[in-house]
């Protein structure tokens, strides 16, 4: 049984806690890190993680690209997100390579490398403080609890975030429902494409602003993937009959 972690995650919340401000005057300030210690604080958070799994045979790290396919679905996709990386970012991936296996998947986002890569190898564990990753079947441990997901919660969590959207990510879903108004709207009406197009209709937006939200929320799996060309697929409502009727 192997660990995977969302070692993005990881990683800039190390770095970052090491970074310190120089104020030079005349309005200077330079920000430092030192790496060793960077380099020693993300260990240390790995160290945590694989504590908490004494019987997990390796631990694997997932990073996001630098180029992420969402962009073609929306071009402000995390665009408020622009920020740099912290002081180390970089080298600390560069060390961590040396005694870690790393996964980056081309356009891909750590979180789909994860749930393609936890889809096509069941029986792993992923490691991952991301509510998007509660769509992907199979062991989460969220940094606090670990939980068994099946692959209907999984997918009614994905059509939960459809409709609910993601402020952070930058995607809206429908005006004014949150997560728990999208719940009630599902257990209402059923958890369908239907129900999605239709909350999206009510305040007249079209299918095809609920296709764009679902592609956007949704966490890809070995069946969003194709290895030929190692592009994603894009969701298409035809998947959700398929799954509802399942």
């Amino acid at each position: 049984m192997k660990l995977l972690i969302d070692a993005d995650y990881i990683v800039y919340k190390s770095c970052a806690s090491c970074e310190t401000e120089i104020d030079w005057g005349n309005d200077i300030i330079m920000v430092v890190s030192n790496f060793s210690e960077a380099l020693s604080t993300t260990e240390r958070e790995l160290t945590k993680i694989k504590n908490e799994f004494p019987f997990s045979s390796d631990i694997v790290l997932f990073f996001s690209d630098s180029v992420n396919f969402r962009k073609s679905v929306l071009d402000s996709y995390k665009g408020h997100r622009n920020r740099k990386k912290p002081c180390g970012y970089r080298r600390v991936i560069n060390e961590l390579k040396t005694k870690y296996t790393v996964i980056t998947m081309d356009t891909l986002e750590a979180d789909d490398a994860m749930g393609i890569y936890a889809t096509q190898y069941p029986g792993n564990i992923i490691c991952s403080p991301d509510k998007d990753m509660r769509q992907i079947p199979g062991k989460l441990y969220n940094m606090d609890e670990l939980t068994e997901i099946t692959e209907e919660e999984g997918f009614r969590w994905f059509l939960i975030q459809t409709l609910a959207g993601d402020q952070t990510d930058g995607y809206s879903g429908v005006p004014g429902i949150g997560i728990k108004r999208a719940v009630a709207l599902f257990e209402e009406h059923g958890y369908t494409w239907e129900t999605v197009v239709n909350a999206f209709k009510d305040k007249d937006l079209g299918e095809d602003v609920a296709l764009q939200n679902a592609r956007l929320a949704k966490i890809l799996t070995v069946c969003d993937f194709d290895h030929g060309t190692r592009k994603p697929i894009l969701w298409t409502p035809s998947v959700a009959s398929a799954k509802t009727d399942s």
